[in-house]
């Protein structure tokens, strides 16, 4: 009688230590849980933060307009040093669709040329230049990083490439000094409304810029003389 008791007693301790061992293990299971769910939610975080802080960036980005880089209808020469100032000291700029014949008519210069166009509109050049023949705008989609423009190979295959432009001296029409010396037109089938960048082009390299707009075909056609002058201070004062 006695040993029985002894041996239940002894069931009776074992039996706890058991079960205290099981509590002991659940526990610290739960608590490995818990970290596992802390570094889930961390990594949540830290993804949610880098997508803010990419989505942040983006909106810099976006913000950054290209008026704040560049102001339309100034020519922006660039480093000229291995390059004879000559080749282009100022240039006109006009359309066959928007304004009249006074406002397509302004003197030759560096700043207040025309720069708003619309899709669809042949784009004729008049350069103030010492070379008749070499000359050539790049239209490209706006870089808000123009100085890469000083050592872009310009080719039909680089990025934001829309069109491009040859420049000569229209020697064997009858009055060269008014006539064009080349133009183009941006095809709304294939460009957007927005800006774009003249880049005048020497024998290979870039000597100077231009910032543009360009509106939906037709959008502009009726606007004034008055309303494009508008429309041109408005894009340099936005």
């Amino acid at each position: 009688m006695r040993k029985s008791k002894l041996v239940c007693g002894l069931l009776v301790v074992a039996m706890t230590l058991c079960l205290a061992a099981c509590g002991k293990t659940e526990a610290g299971n739960s608590g490995n849980s818990g970290n596992q769910g802390g570094s889930s939610s961390q990594a949540s975080n830290d993804a949610n933060g880098q997508e803010g802080s990419t989505q942040g960036s983006q909106g810099n980005a976006s913000g950054v307009t290209a008026q704040d880089s560049m102001t339309p209808g100034k020519l922006y020469f660039m480093n000229l040093e291995d390059r004879d100032p000559s080749i282009l000291r100022g240039v006109r700029i006009c359309g066959n669709q928007v304004g009249s014949t006074e406002f397509n008519s302004k003197e030759k210069g560096s700043d207040g040329i025309r720069c708003v166009f619309q899709l669809n509109e042949w784009v004729e050049f008049y350069p103030d230049t010492d070379a008749k023949y070499g000359l050539r705008v790049w239209i490209l989609t706006h870089r808000e990083d123009q100085s890469s423009y000083e050592t872009t190979q310009f080719s039909d295959l680089m990025p934001g490439f829309v069109n491009y432009c040859d420049l000569h001296y229209p020697e064997d029409e009858e009055n060269p000094e008014e006539y064009q010396w080349g133009s183009f037109y941006l095809n709304p089938a294939d460009c957007q409304p927005g800006y774009y960048d003249f880049v005048y082009v020497y024998e290979g390299k870039a000597i100077a810029k231009m910032l543009t707009y360009f509106y939906a075909d037709g959008e502009i056609q009726e606007k004034s003389d008055e309303e494009l002058e508008k429309l041109m201070k408005g894009l340099s004062a936005k």
